[in-house]
C-alpha cells in the first residue's frame, strides 16, 4: 500500500504500523510526542471549503455556502482541477467567465437574479458540455443555463475581490487548489499510538521543522532554548493558535514585525505574557508586540491536530551554535561541522570550558561566520544544583543567571569578606517581586546551600551561599524565616573563597 509519512510517499506492507513506517524513512520522533494521522487527501477535501483560484493577475478565494445543494458542491469538489490552465472565456461590468468544462449538471432556460460575488455554474447553449465558472461581480439578472438548484449557485468570493475586476479575456487561471485549514484537516485526522495499523492512503506527521528568523536572532535564540530537548509542550491551543509558555517572563527587544500568516512562529515582546511563543494555525495581521522568530516548512498538520498537553518533536535548522560547557576543543570541533571558525579567548587551552560567546546568538554567529569563545579552568566552573521545593525562588536564580536559556550562566560578586564564609550576589530588584518564603531552613544550613533573600526581609532578591554549616543564619545573613534554599552547589565550593567584590563566578546546572 502506499502511504505518506512527512509528506514523504513510501510503499509498506499490508497491516504495516505507524511505527514501521516511521522506521522505514527514519522520521523524525522523540517517544512521548504527539503523531498525526491524516485518512488521505480526498478524506481531508470532503471537508474543505475555501478553493484558491490563482491568476496571472494575483489569486482569488471562493468559499462554499452552508447548505449549497449537494449536486452543485460534488460537482465543484469533483471537477474544480479541470479549471486549472483555463482562459478566462468573456468578461463585462456584471461577470467573469472561466472554462468551459464538460459536467453532467441539468440546465434551465430560466431567468435568475444574483447577487455581487456570487459563484455559480454556467451551463452555456443549455449544454453541460459547456459548463463555465461564473464569478458575479454585481447585481444582476441572466439566463445562464443555471441548474434550477439555487440558481446554480454553490460558492461566495471571500478574497481577491480587485483582482477579478482586474482581469480580462487575456488573463488565464493557472491553478484551482483547496485551501487547508485547521478545521478541514482535523475532521479527517486523529491522534494515534505507534502501533495503529495504516490503510492505503494514509498520511502520518511525526515531527514539526521550523526554519528560523535571522532578523530576529534574540527571538530565535529564545526559541532554541525552549525546543532544547528536540520537543515542545503545548500549553495553550485555540483555533487561531498554539502557544508555549515554559519560558514565559524572559524578555527581548522588540525585533522583526510582520504579518502573521498560518505557521509563523512569534515571541511575544512586551506586556501580559511577555516570552511566550505562539505558532499560527490561522493569518493574522502583525502587531508590535509580536517578533516574528520563524515559521513552519514542515508538519503544520500536526500542530493543527496537537492540543493542550500534548508534547510535539521539534527539528530547527539551521541548528543552535551554542559552545558554553564544551571545552574549548570540543567547541572547535562542534563550531567546525557547522562552517564556523573559532577565536579562543581567556584560557585557551584544549580542556578548558567555554562560558562567553561572542556573538552570543546563533544567527549573528551564521552571518559572521566566526564566533569568539571565552574559556575558564574547569575547576571555576560552579556545578548548581536546584531543589523542587522553592519553584518560583529557583526561576529567579536561573533568571538573573541567565541559565533559563544557556547552559552556563553567571552572578556578580557583591559581598566577600575574609573569614565570614560567605560569598553574596547583588539582587535584582525588577525581578525579585513576589519572592514568598518557600522551602526555608528548619535547623541548619548546610555548606554549599545557596539561598535567597524572600520578600520578609528588607534586601529581597539577595543571593548568597555559605562555605560551612551554619545554624542560625542564611547564605544572605537573614534569620531562616527571611530565606529560601533553592538548592546547593555540587562542586567547586572549595573555589569559592578565592574571589572578591566585583568577580564574576559562571555557574551550570548539575
Amino acid at each position: 500500500m502506499l502511504v505518506k509519512v512527512n509528506g514523504e510517499k513510501i510503499k509498506l506492507p499490508e497491516g504495516s504500523t505507524i511505527q514501521d513506517a516511521i522506521d522505514a524513512v527514519g522520521a523524525p520522533y522523540l517517544p512521548g510526542c504527539v503523531l498525526g494521522l491524516v485518512k488521505g487527501t480526498e478524506e481531508v477535501e470532503k471537508h474543505v471549503n475555501k478553493y484558491s483560484l490563482k491568476t496571472n493577475k494575483g489569486s482569488i478565494i471562493i468559499e462554499i455556502l452552508d447548505g449549497a445543494p449537494e449536486t452543485l458542491v460534488s460537482t465543484w469538489k469533483e471537477r474544480y482541477k479541470e479549471f486549472s490552465k483555463m482562459g478566462v472565456r468573456w468578461t463585462t461590468s456584471q461577470e467573469v467567465a472561466i472554462g468551459p468544462i464538460v459536467t453532467e449538471l441539468t440546465p434551465s432556460r430560466e431567468t435568475y437574479h444574483y447577487h455581487r460575488w456570487d459563484v455559480l455554474f454556467s451551463l452555456s447553449g443549455f449544454t453541460a458540455d459547456a459548463t463555465h465558472l461564473i464569478l458575479s461581480t454585481g447585481e444582476h439578472e441572466a439566463v445562464y443555463g443555471a441548474p434550477e438548484e439555487n440558481r446554480g449557485v454553490f460558492a461566495r468570493v471571500v478574497g481577491g475581490k480587485r483582482t477579478i475586476l482586474k482581469l480580462t479575456d487575456d488573463d488565464e487561471v493557472s491553478e484551482v487548489k483547496p485551501v487547508m485549514e485547521r478545521e478541514s484537516i482535523v475532521k479527517s485526522a486523529a491522534i494515534t499510538n505507534l502501533e495503529t495499523e495504516l490503510e492505503e492512503g494514509n498520511q502520518v506527521y511525526t515531527y514539526v521543522q521550523v526554519e528560523p528568523n535571522p532578523k530576529s536572532p534574540q527571538s530565535v535564540e529564545h526559541f532554541y532554548a525552549l525546543q532544547e530537548s528536540g520537543k515542545v509542550r503545548v500549553d495553550y491551543d485555540s483555533n487561531t493558535f498554539v502557544g508555549f509558555y515554559a519560558l514565559q517572563g524572559l524578555e527581548k527587544e522588540a525585533e522583526q514585525i510582520d504579518q502573521r500568516k498560518r505557521g509563523t512562529i512569534t515571541f511575544r515582546n512586551t506586556g501580559k505574557g511577555v516570552g511566550r511563543v505562539y505558532i499560527y494555525r490561522e493569518d493574522r495581521v502583525s502587531t508590535p508586540s509580536h517578533n516574528v522568530l520563524g515559521k513552519v516548512i514542515n508538519g503544520m498538520q500536526l500542530l493543527d491536530i496537537a492540543s493542550f498537553g500534548d508534547e510535539v518533536t521539534i527539528q530547527t535548522s539551521p541548528t543552535r551554535i551554542m559552545t558554553l560547557s564544551m571545552t574549548q576543543k570540543e567547541a572547535e570541533e562542534f563550531l567546525q561541522e557547522n562552517g564556523v571558525k573559532q577565536i579562543r579567548e581567556g584560557l585557551q587551552d584544549d580542556e578548558a570550558v567555554v562560558v562567553r560567546q561572542e556573538p552570543h546568538y546563533t544567527m549573528d554567529i551564521i552571518a559572521q561566520g566566526e564566533v569568539k569563545t571565552y574559556g575558564i579552568p574547569e575547576e571555576d566552573l560552579l556545578h548548581v544544583e536546584l531543589y523542587e521545593d522553592a519553584p518560583r525562588s529557583t526561576w529567579y536564580f536561573q533568571k538573573i543567571t541567565g541559565l533559563l536559556d544557556a547552559p552556563v550562566g553567571s552572578l556578580k560578586v557583591h559581598f566577600a569578606f575574609p573569614g565570614m564564609k560567605l560569598l553574596m550576589f547583588k539582587d535584582v530588584p525588577k525581578e525579585s517581586k513576589g519572592l514568598i518564603p518557600e522551602n526555608n531552613p528548619q535547623s541548619v544550613v548546610k555548606a554549599g546551600e545557596i539561598g535567597i533573600t524572600n520578600m520578609s526581609r528588607r534586601h529581597i532578591g539577595m543571593v548568597g551561599v555559605r562555605f560551612e554549616d551554619n545554624k542560625e543564619f542564611g547564605p544572605t545573613g537573614e534569620p531562616f524565616q527571611g530565606t529560601n534554599i533553592i538548592g546547593r552547589m555540587s562542586e567547586g565550593i572549595e573555589n569559592l573563597e578565592k574571589y572578591k567584590e566585583g568577580d564574576t563566578i559562571y555557574v551550570t546546572r548539575k
